[in-house]
């Protein structure tokens, strides 16, 4: 089949462009936060609406619903295909139609279920995260119409910002609807609006809990002070000892990486103050570019800590506490291996011979793009012709943890990462919104994508 033309597919997205930002517009209203209920009839009603949009353009799609590990009713989900030809590669195009949460409207500017255009934004409850995803894939397989050359499988997941319990068994009873030459993932972003990235990592993430007993009981701290430290200052103690003198994580067994592909542009330092409201005084932590501390290396944090609240405290030796860390590992470490290092480093270190004992919670791998793929070549040949520069990769210092199972599950597979949102999307948070321009030079992109593709 022949190849279309770049200035084809930009005219045939100019055309359709209006029904594009219609289908956004009616994703945000449809309210689909999988926080209220996965199985609900809300969520349900966005399936079918996902489902519906993607038989407009050509995809035989239909709404399933998935199974948690233990048997309970999960998702609604959407799946579907389009078989150009049994021999012509095959693409799966993946988003999620499930939203975040709008826990006060009030923070708003504008009503977070009414898209509103804003300065060339559109704004709204999921516009970015990801009924933006959404709107690229049905962008993209209508400007390909009849002349679509790879055969497309569609996933557009219902439960993503719940952590995808049921994503495993779903995959596992519907195999064959998943097995694809090239997966895209459009759930992540560009470097900016108007400067388009692959993203190129994700670290993997474990948590544990950690206790600290000093005492069998509580003492008096007038008593007994002195000799015999609090639990809290002891377990502070040991959380500390996982630095050394810069700030970067030393515990022995957990690894740290440069950018995958390399380093093409580092994070600004003074937009990483104002986005992250760090006071004026702060020192960043650690050694090495700013994007390798924030995409590759290992962090530390501490997300939950038992101590007694400062209304009602009273003078006592607290004898035992918990804290939780949250160890972001780099994209090609095994979590579990981390985790094993980190427990057996804090049970080493345990200070004064205070009693340390850990909780081991849940881990999910990280994953790092092949940049040497030819899926990932074509990609960003197709990023530059639809925006005009060069592309800049990224990774991300957080963990989608499906992709690496779909890696795993799909081993020859070429799993591409990229997605509607950008810099000023706040996505999870008020005021979310997409840019319009840079959605339309996304739907070009993954045309263009689709059409290198069949070669």
């Amino acid at each position: 089949m022949a190849q279309l033309e770049s200035g084809v597919i930009r005219a045939r997205v100019e055309q359709d462009w209006q029904r594009i930002v219609d289908v956004l517009n009616r994703k945000i209203a449809l309210q689909s936060v999988s926080a209220h209920g996965i199985t609900a009839d809300h969520m349900k009603r966005s399936a079918e609406f996902v489902a519906e949009q993607m038989r407009e353009v050509g995809v035989d799609a239909k709404v399933a619903q998935s199974h948690n590990p233990d048997g309970t009713p999960g998702a609604w989900e959407v799946i579907g295909s389009r078989i150009v030809d049994p021999n012509a590669p095959t693409v799966l195009l993946y988003a999620h139609h499930d939203v975040q949460p709008v826990p006060d409207a009030s923070v708003w500017n504008t009503d977070p279920f009414v898209g509103t255009e804003i300065d060339g934004r559109l704004y709204g409850r999921g516009a970015a995260d990801d009924g933006g995803g959404i709107a690229i894939h049905s962008g993209a397989l209508k400007a390909l119409g009849d002349d679509l050359g790879v055969n497309v499988k569609v996933f557009i997941e219902g439960e993503e910002e719940m952590g995808s319990p049921s994503f495993i068994p779903f995959i596992e009873d519907h195999r064959d609807e998943f097995d694809a030459d090239v997966i895209i993932v459009a759930d992540s972003g560009n470097w900016s609006a108007d400067i388009p990235s692959l993203t190129t990592s994700l670290r993997g993430n474990t948590d544990i809990d950690v206790t600290v007993k000093v005492l069998e009981h509580p003492v008096h701290s007038g008593q007994y002070g002195g000799p015999i430290l609090d639990a809290n200052t002891l377990a502070a103690m040991l959380i500390a000892s996982m630095y050394d003198e810069n700030g970067d994580l030393a515990v022995p067994g957990i690894v740290a990486e440069e950018p995958i592909g390399g380093l093409q542009r580092d994070l600004d330092e003074v937009t990483v103050r104002e986005d992250s409201g760090m006071v004026p005084g702060y020192r960043l932590a650690g050694t090495g570019s700013l994007a390798a501390r924030m995409w590759t290396k290992p962090s530390v944090t501490v997300i939950g800590f038992d101590a007694h609240p400062v209304e009602g405290s009273f003078n006592v030796i607290s004898p035992e506490t918990t804290f939780r860390l949250s160890l972001r590992t780099a994209p090609n470490q095994r979590p579990e291996e981390a985790q094993d290092a980190l427990a057996s480093f804090l049970v080493d270190h345990a200070p004064f011979g205070a009693e340390v004992s850990i909780k081991r919670g849940e881990n999910g791998m990280g994953w790092a793009m092949d940049p040497n793929a030819e899926a990932t070549k074509d990609a960003l040949e197709a990023m530059q012709e639809a925006f005009g520069v060069a592309p800049v990769n990224k990774g991300e210092g957080g963990s989608i943890p499906f992709i690496p199972e779909l890696q795993r599950i799909f081993p020859k597979a070429q799993v591409l990462v990229t997605g509607p949102e950008d810099p000023k999307a706040n996505a999870h948070s008020p005021n979310e919104s997409i840019s319009l321009p840079g959605l339309k030079n996304n739907v070009i992109t993954e045309a263009l994508l689709l059409n290198k593709l069949a070669r």
